[in-house]
């Protein structure tokens, strides 16, 4: 099947962040796009879905909001709805249920015509006139600009591939095989930050009716808590992005290296509650738990039934080895370059290390024609995939794709300054 229509552009991908895109192109007139997912329905880290787990983000950080607060597609306009708007109110806290927020993309994606779910794109060209998607259906949809919107894969440790399978997961699959993962009689998870810490705290928490051993291991030095400040929160804004993207290369490399408890930390309510857990169990004994930090896995293997992991302490350099039925991989997640890229890779602007390379529009190429979402953290900073992120880069996109700014982008959000003022360039004034 083949569609001559040109649209103004072809979203590939439905994650929140073309999701809050399609929102937001929604009510503005004479904009066409369409969006393709290959799955049938929206999904948001469904094996992480756990019951209190809540996001690290206030609920402004919808799709909407902080780019148009009178969206019909906000999120207190889904509580509205959904006759949860009160109860919210009365609870007192800025920060939804990750489950509630799943909920929320759900709904607008149920009122969004744009979206063409079960579409998995195989190829993307480009005819002279227009890129061509080609999906799997068999279908074709033709947009003079693209925006990517494939999100991120599963990260995966070199010498940690092989335990993906039989008795080893990534965190994004957890709650589908947590209770495969609980019959094994021990489980180790591996990692530092927030997915690490909420899968060790529920099975934390129903290891004594399971009868299993638990294991934390970390490469950082500590179980660092998040860095939420309030002129560290400073940095998720547009300025410091500017700045970041402004720093030469290897600066942001190195910037970036040093800003883990930015976005990779756990929240201090998460820790405290792992150690009062902790300590309730102590009195009755110790419990049947090892953590580790300053530990890095260098290796797997199978061990009877289960795996042998071979460690490497990052401070005293001993090595040494844990036995383990199971194991977890809470090792984050990756961007991305999709093959279906391949016959377009050359109207594409890429770095040194064959990643995308965004101006300050999230375009790809010198004529905006290609577009990406959460997929420029390395050139636009730590904040790329930060759901707080998403409503201001879908107000630039947007503004590029029509030739006007139809939702404002604030310009000066931050008290502090992230380089050398003009004003005191050349010496102090």
């Amino acid at each position: 099947m083949s569609d001559a229509h040109v649209h103004d552009f072809v979203g590939i991908g439905i994650g929140p962040f073309n999701l809050g895109l399609a929102a937001l192109a929604d009510p503005v007139e004479g904009l066409d796009g369409v969006f393709l997912d290959g799955r049938d329905r929206f999904e948001w880290h469904g094996g992480m879905m756990l019951d209190d787990a809540t996001l690290q983000v206030p609920f402004l950080a919808d799709l909407v909001t902080l780019a148009d607060p009178t969206s019909r597609f906000s999120f207190l306009q889904f509580l509205k709805e959904t006759g949860r708007l009160y109860p919210f109110y009365v609870r007192e806290s800025f920060y939804p249920l990750r489950r509630e927020y799943d909920r929320y993309c759900r709904w607008v994606a149920d009122r969004l015509p744009t979206l063409r779910w079960g579409r998995e794109v195989t190829e993307v060209a480009h005819d002279g006139e227009a890129y061509v998607v080609r999906a799997a259906t068999g279908e074709t949809f033709r947009g003079r600009r693209l925006v990517l919107g494939t999100g991120t894969a599963p990260r995966v440790p070199a010498g940690l591939e092989t335990v993906l399978g039989e008795r080893g997961t990534h965190s994004a699959d957890y709650l589908a095989r947590k209770a495969e993962l609980q019959a094994t009689g021990s489980i180790t998870v591996v990692g530092s930050g927030q997915s690490a810490a909420e899968v060790y705290a529920d099975l934390l928490a129903e290891q004594p009716a399971g009868g299993y051993a638990l294991h934390w291991v970390t490469r950082s030095p500590r179980f660092f808590p998040m860095e939420y400040t309030k002129l560290t929160l400073e940095m998720t804004s547009p300025e410091w992005s500017a700045h970041f993207r402004g720093l030469p290369p290897e600066t942001r490399t190195r910037v970036q290296a040093g800003q883990a408890a930015l976005s990779k930390g756990i929240s201090s309510a998460t820790i405290d509650a792992i150690h009062d857990a902790l300590y309730s169990r102590s009195v009755d004994g110790a419990p049947d738990t090892t953590l580790l930090t300053a530990t890095e896995v260098t290796g797997a293997a199978r061990e009877g039934d289960g795996w042998r992991l071979a460690l490497r302490h990052t401070e005293t350099g001993e090595a040494f080895s844990l036995a383990t039925g199971s194991v977890v991989l809470a090792t984050g997640y990756a961007a991305q370059v999709p093959a279906f890229l391949d016959p377009v890779r050359h109207r594409i602007r890429w770095d040194e290390q064959g990643r995308f390379l965004a101006d300050e529009r999230f375009a790809l190429d010198d004529d905006g024609t290609v577009f990406v979402q959460n997929g420029e953290e390395h050139t636009h900073g730590f904040v790329a995939p930060d759901l707080g992120m998403g409503a201001m880069r879908s107000s630039v996109i947007i503004a590029a794709l029509t030739g006007r700014e139809v939702y404002p982008v604030e310009k000066r959000t931050a008290f502090q300054e992230f380089g050398v003022p003009d004003r005191l360039k050349g010496g102090v004034r």
